[in-house]
């Protein structure tokens, strides 16, 4: 397994998709009754196959990546050929900015001499859905990039 196996709950939402993704295989709802109960281990396989490919799919839409901690905001942006970052770094201890009060303090005083702006572009590795996955995995979310692109045209 390439990536991490989804979720109940995403199997869940997934179900006609998976259903599909089965039907691909040859292997009807009795037949998958079956692998269930006698071959977990093959029924564990094909779930793995199928939480690749889902997200093989998911990695290769994601254009923005956004990870708030206390002092830091890091917005990326995934070109086809290496990652565009933007590091937004307060430089005042007693601001969170993954609390609403923080975030409001930042938007309020982003010219503030506590707040730094950093850019660089980071080249990918050979695989890069899986550079994608490791940085999701490590608390990064999936986003529009409304974020990023207002940093982008502040700071340039």
């Amino acid at each position: 397994m390439k990536y991490s196996r989804l979720t109940k709950e995403q199997f869940e939402e997934l179900h006609q998709e998976f259903i599909n993704f089965l039907a691909t295989q040859s292997i009807t709802a009795d037949e998958w009754t079956n692998l269930k109960a006698n071959k977990p281990e093959v029924a564990e396989m094909e779930l793995d196959v199928f939480s690749d490919l889902i997200w093989e799919g998911v990695l290769n839409k994601a254009e923005y990546l956004e990870h708030f901690a206390p002092q830091h905001m890091y917005l990326f942006h995934l070109d086809e050929d290496n990652m565009h970052a933007i590091v937004v770094n307060v430089k005042y201890e007693e601001v969170d900015i993954t609390t609403k009060e923080g975030y409001n303090w930042l938007r309020e005083n982003l010219m503030d001499e506590r707040v730094e702006f950093l850019q660089a572009d980071k080249a990918y590795t050979e695989d890069k859905n899986l550079d994608k996955f490791k940085m999701i995995e490590q608390g990064a979310s999936i986003t529009k990039g409304d974020l990023y692109r207002y940093f982008y045209n502040l700071i340039n």
